[in-house]
């Protein structure tokens, strides 16, 4: 009996326990998803708003469209996650890890080319009423990005996308910069804009020129030319670095001596990008009538091959090389030059941070953009006719060290030069 009446209450007594258990359980689990779901609505939010290296959230620059990037392969979740790496530049810890000790750094150097000298002639507007911020702030109307570098450290603002790797390898040159000589960089404030053509013409803001970096410039632009993203890599188009791509070339150029080489010009490329020279130029495709073998580039094809049909090592088996320029400048002229060929520059519109070093009639033959193939013919006949003088007077002058890049980045960024044309520009500087 006493055992019975002793029974129910603990029995009632258990009961209840379990009961606030599962009660304080069920909250718990409550809660938890309730964080999980607000976890995952900050991380949706974070991944459709921030804007990163590679073109996440960024539309095409309004005064270059081009078709949006596509990041749906990859879940939002794992698209959040690229993006919280590719937002802070995870690799900068590696970076400062990496860093060349002082005691073996290599020393700013005092013999760069002559054609780097141009930078200076590239910001003479500004050498009496210096860089302020309003400058700057107007200058980003026009801009890409922007990239601050505050006690040797690189920080970025993305206003647009740019085509493929552009941005990416861009700010991968200046980060070697700041790699080569860690903590002897000053603090500097620039606009960039990653696209083809100059913008600031120089009668529209001859009341107030704008410091704009971009990779090329004309005549009629206050544009400044930058070294373009593929000396660092065009993944893309399976181009390397410029080291390694130079390298190469030179070992093809190699394979052939002059009087091996085909005794024709030789121009392969993109016809299809609103260029007139180069619609002009694919009607010189005549090595009998015009001494010509012009080639068009289908990168979809060689995509799908590869590549192995479009290597540039492979394209130096001709004596003459034609530059022709595309929608704006071309990358594709460096690659020219290397190669060994006695180049034939159709008269270009655009500079870049080189091209102004090069001297016509020694390091390359001008075609006039009228009667290109008749001049292209012309030379060509000349150049088989005098091997011998095209071979002693004519040369690429940059093939040698001085177009490495590490003598790139010593003298084309000049970025003392560019400070002292700050004013009102310093540590405060804020992204925006």
């Amino acid at each position: 009996m006493v055992y019975l009446q002793m029974k129910r209450p603990l029995t009632t007594s258990y009961s209840h326990y379990s009961t606030k258990m599962g009660q304080f359980f069920n909250t718990k689990i409550i809660a938890f998803f309730s964080v999980l779901i607000l976890l995952i609505l900050e991380v949706d939010r974070f991944a459709s708003q921030t804007k990163t290296l590679v073109g996440h959230n960024l539309e095409p620059t309004p005064w270059h469209i081009f078709p949006p990037k596509s990041f749906d392969e990859a879940s939002r979740y794992s698209r959040a996650s690229k993006i919280i790496q590719c937002s802070y530049l995870s690799c900068g810890r590696a970076t400062a890890a990496a860093a060349i000790p002082k005691n073996i750094q290599p020393q700013l150097s005092n013999n760069c080319p002559e054609f780097f000298s141009h930078i200076h002639q590239d910001l003479e507007p500004w050498m009496k009423s210096k860089i302020s911020i309003a400058h700057i702030n107007e200058a980003q109307k026009f801009s890409s990005f922007r990239i601050v570098i505050v006690g040797g450290k690189l920080y970025a603002d993305f206003y647009y996308d740019c085509v493929q790797s552009r941005a990416m390898f861009t700010v991968w040159g200046l980060l070697q910069l700041l790699r080569r000589y860690p903590g002897r960089i000053p603090d500097v404030d620039l606009m960039f804009d990653c696209m083809d053509k100059p913008t600031i013409n120089r009668t529209e803001h001859s009341s107030q020129p704008l410091p704009l970096f971009r990779y090329c410039t004309t005549r009629d632009h206050f544009d400044i030319p930058f070294p373009d993203w593929s000396f660092w890599s065009w993944p893309e188009v399976n181009i390397a670095p410029w080291n390694e791509e130079f390298e190469s070339i030179k070992q093809g150029s190699r394979e052939r001596s002059w009087a091996e080489k085909w005794p024709v010009a030789y121009w392969r490329g993109n016809p299809d990008v609103f260029s007139p020279v180069r619609l002009e130029l694919l009607q010189c495709n005549n090595t009998e009538m015009w001494g010509a073998q012009i080639m068009r580039q289908d990168w979809g094809k060689a995509i799908e091959s590869g590549f192995k049909d479009s290597k540039l090592s492979k394209q130096c088996d001709y004596r003459y090389k034609i530059y022709a320029e595309g929608y704006a400048w071309s990358v594709s002229l460096k690659y020219i030059l290397s190669c060994g060929s006695l180049p034939l520059i159709i008269t270009p519109e655009y500079e870049d941070f080189f091209t102004r070093g090069l001297i016509p009639k020694k390091n390359f033959l001008p075609v006039p953009k009228t009667g290109i193939c008749p001049a292209i013919k012309s030379f060509v006949d000349w150049g088989n006719k005098h091997s011998s003088q095209v071979c002693h007077h004519y040369f690429f002058p940059y093939n040698a060290s001085p177009f490495f890049l590490a003598n790139i980045i010593d003298c084309n960024f000049q970025p003392k030069t560019y400070v002292k044309l700050i004013s009102q520009v310093g540590t405060n500087s804020q992204l925006g």
